[in-house]
């Protein structure tokens, strides 16, 4: 009696297998007459202290988005919209979990966290709302705004608005009353306390030995901890600079001059 040969379906089976592990990650959305795309790999944490990732350009539907790294007098006219109830939960593309009844909103380039002041120019109505989301991806559209926040500014009957954002940047004070951010300091990825990572160690006493090797050359050698689901490491990281340009133009010419084999900077 002859076995049956398996290797044709095998392979098929093969095949299948290798489609679904190369497909794109992205997940498409429906509502209100408009598609949304969450940029795949966005968490809005940190990636091992670096820039978070929703900061990085993404691509949708063949086009690049590339976020700006600071908010400071950003101001844009266009169409608003809005999406609700079908994404009440979901999560967005910051990681937190869409919330229709929360002042938030999606927008393509702004840094996450952004407060931004939208003026409703049909009926002179303004409101205050976070992002935390990428979107619209429609033309003409430039803001997608919750189902309370787009209540409050008139664009729930008719679905879109032409409206002015005007960037607040990150809350620093809210009201006591009703708890609306009323104090706002400039959002700016560029600047701030940066320094360049060349190291990583289980071991702490590497770790030291390495840091004190570098001491002797570099200003600022020194180590911080961090713990991730692998186990504790020892990141040893040297220079002290005030904005990201300069730690990222020390990091590529001490790549190039072969001092070491990896080195990006990073945010403190």
């Amino acid at each position: 009696m002859m076995k049956p040969d398996f290797r044709p379906l095998t392979a098929a089976l093969g095949i299948l297998i290798l489609i679904a592990l190369f497909m794109p990650g992205c997940s498409k959305h429906v509502d209100s007459g408009y598609s949304r795309h969450i940029p795949p790999g966005s968490s809005g944490k940190p990636s091992s202290g670096r820039v978070p990732a929703t900061q990085k350009p993404y691509r949708i539907k063949g086009r690049e988005y590339v976020p700006i790294a600071s908010a400071d007098g950003f101001v844009q006219t266009g169409k608003a919209s809005w999406y609700g109830r079908k994404f009440h939960g979901r999560k967005t593309s910051n990681g937190e979990t869409y919330n229709m009844y929360a002042m938030t909103a999606a927008h393509k380039t702004l840094p996450m966290g952004t407060w931004v002041m939208v003026h409703n120019l049909e009926n002179n109505r303004r409101i205050k709302v976070r992002v935390n989301d990428r979107g619209p991806f429609v033309r003409g559209r430039i803001i997608d705004l919750s189902y309370t926040g787009a209540k409050k500014i008139g664009i729930v009957g008719p679905g879109t608005a032409r409206v002015r954002l005007t960037a607040l940047g990150r809350a620093v004070s809210y009201s006591e009353k009703t708890k609306d951010p009323v104090e706002f300091k400039p959002l700016n990825y560029w600047k701030g306390n940066f320094t360049v990572q060349v190291g990583a160690f289980k071991s702490r006493a590497n770790a030291e030995n390495y840091r004190e090797k570098l001491s002797a050359t570099y200003e600022n050698a020194h180590m911080v901890t961090y713990e991730d689901d692998r186990g504790l490491f020892y990141r040893v990281r040297i220079g002290r600079f005030s904005n990201l340009k300069d730690a990222r133009r020390f990091s590529e010419r001490i790549m190039a001059q072969g001092a070491f084999d990896r080195a990006f900077a990073v945010g403190e």
